[in-house]
C-alpha cells in the first residue's frame, strides 16, 4: 500500500531515470544506515519456504524470483535488494571501463502497456567500481549474479577481451556470472550470438573463469549466457546448440525485445529494448523452446513480463529453474515478491508438487 499510494505516483510524475536513479541511490543510502536493511527485510523480507528453495549450479537459493540485470548498474544496492525479497539479484551489466552510455532521454514508460523502453547503452562505471561496492557488502542473505558485457567502443573481435577483463576483476564478488550478448542498445552486441564469434567468446570467457578458480583455489563459478527473444525458430536453434556445447551452466531467456506489437502508447515510437507484460508470451515460448532442444538438460532462468504468480508459474512449467523480474518491481513495488512467492506455493499445493523443482518443465511431460 504505501508503495501504490504514496510513491508510486510521486516516481511516475517523475522522469524515469531520475526515479530509477532515486530508488537506486536510496536503498544504497539506507544501507549504510544502521539497522535499515533489517527494517526493509520486516517490511518486504520474504519467508523461508523449503517448497521453494532451489538448489542449482552448486548454489542454494532460497526461491526462485530474483531481480534482472540493468536495475542495479554498479552493485551500489545488492545489500538493500537482498533486504526486500529477492532470491537473486544480477547486478550489471557492468564493461571493463566506465562509459556514460546513450544520449538523454533514454528511458520511457508505457503505463497503459505495462512495459518500459529503455535504450540506456550499458552506462555504467565500470569493473573497478563495481569491485570496490560489492567488497563493501554486509548481507549475504542471497546469491548474487554478475552481468558482463563489453565496450561500445570494443570492435566485435576483441569482444572477449573485455569479457574477460570483467571476469578478472569482478571474480570475487560474483556467486555467478552472466554473459550479455543479447542487449538492442549497443551497436552489433546481438551478432555475438552467433556461429564462430559466440563459440570462440564463449571458450574465452570459460578460460578465464578457470584461471580465476585456479588463482583461488576453488571450483569455477557458473557462467551462464543472456540470449534475446528476437532470433527466429533456426537462429535460436543454432545459438543454443552452440551454447549448450561450450560448457556453460545455462541460459537466461530473454533480454529485452525491439517487437512493438500490440502496444498501445504513444512511447511505443521509441527505440530501444521492450520489458514488461508485452514480452511476457515470447519469451515464455523462448524458454519452452531451450527446456525442449536440451531435453531439461541445461538449466533456464525465465525472464520477460513476469507480473504475476501465473507469469511466474508458466515460465517453470515451461522449463524455467529459477525467475527474474524488473518492470513489476517498477509498476507493483517491492510486494510483488511476497505476492509472487505465495502465489507459487499455492500453485504447487495446487498441482501436489513439494517443491518447485518438480514443476520445472511440468508442460513437457
Amino acid at each position: 500500500m504505501l508503495y501504490s499510494s504514496i510513491l508510486k505516483p510521486v516516481f511516475f510524475q517523475m522522469d524515469p531515470e531520475k526515479a530509477h536513479h532515486l530508488v537506486i541511490d536510496g536503498l544504497h543510502t539506507a544501507g549504510r544506515v544502521p539497522g535499515m536493511n533489517n527494517m526493509l527485510h520486516a517490511m518486504y523480507g520474504v519467508a523461508d519456504s523449503p517448497e521453494l528453495a532451489v538448489d542449482l549450479f552448486g548454489i542454494h537459493f532460497p526461491h526462485p524470483v530474483g531481480l534482472a540485470a540493468g536495475l542495479d548498474k554498479n552493485g551500489v544496492a545488492a545489500d538493500g535488494f537482498s533486504s526486500i525479497g529477492f532470491g537473486f539479484a544480477e547486478v550489471g551489466t557492468v564493461t571493463p571501463k566506465g562509459q556514460p552510455g546513450n544520449e538523454l532521454p533514454r528511458l520511457f514508460r508505457l503505463p497503459s502497456d505495462e512495459a518500459l523502453i529503455n535504450r540506456m547503452g550499458f552506462n555504467n562505471e565500470g569493473a573497478e567500481a563495481m569491485a570496490r561496492q560489492l567488497s563493501q557488502r554486509k548481507i549475504n542473505r542471497i546469491p548474487i549474479a554478475v552481468n558482463v558485457g563489453k565496450n561500445k567502443a570494443t570492435p566485435n573481435e576483441r569482444a572477449h577481451e573485455d569479457y574477460r577483463s570483467c571476469i578478472q576483476v569482478l571474480y570475487p564478488y560474483g556467486d555467478f556470472f552472466v554473459v550479455n550478448i543479447s542487449s538492442p542498445n549497443t551497436p552489433d552486441l546481438r551478432a555475438l550470438q552467433h556461429g564462430d564469434e559466440l563459440r570462440t567468446l564463449l571458450g574465452e570467457v570459460l578460460e578465464e573463469i578457470g584461471l580465476q578458480a585456479s588463482k583461488l583455489g576453488s571450483k569455477a563459478k557458473p557462467v551462464l549466457v543472456k540470449i534475446a527473444p528476437d532470433m527466429t525458430d533456426e537462429q535460436l536453434e543454432l545459438t543454443v546448440s552452440t551454447i549448450k556445447d561450450s560448457g556453460v551452466a545455462g541460459i537466461i531467456a530473454s533480454n529485452t525485445t525491439i517487437s512493438r506489437e500490440g502496444l498501445k502508447h504513444p512511447n511505443a515510437k521509441e527505440t530501444g529494448g521492450l520489458s514488461g507484460a508485452p514480452l511476457r508470451e515470447r519469451s515464455t515460448e523462448v524458454v519452452r523452446q531451450v527446456y525442449r532442444q536440451t531435453e531439461g538438460k541445461l538449466p533456464i532462468i525465465g525472464s520477460g513480463g513476469i507480473f504475476t504468480a501465473d507469469d511466474a508459474y508458466d515460465k517453470i512449467r515451461a522449463g524455467a529453474s529459477l525467475v527474474e523480474i524488473y518492470t513489476a518491481l517498477i509498476y507493483k513495488g517491492p510486494g510483488v515478491l511476497r505476492e509472487l512467492t505465495n502465489g507459487l506455493k499455492e500453485r504447487l499445493r495446487k498441482d501436489g508438487y513439494r517443491n518447485i523443482s518438480e514443476a520445472v518443465g511440468a508442460d513437457h511431460r
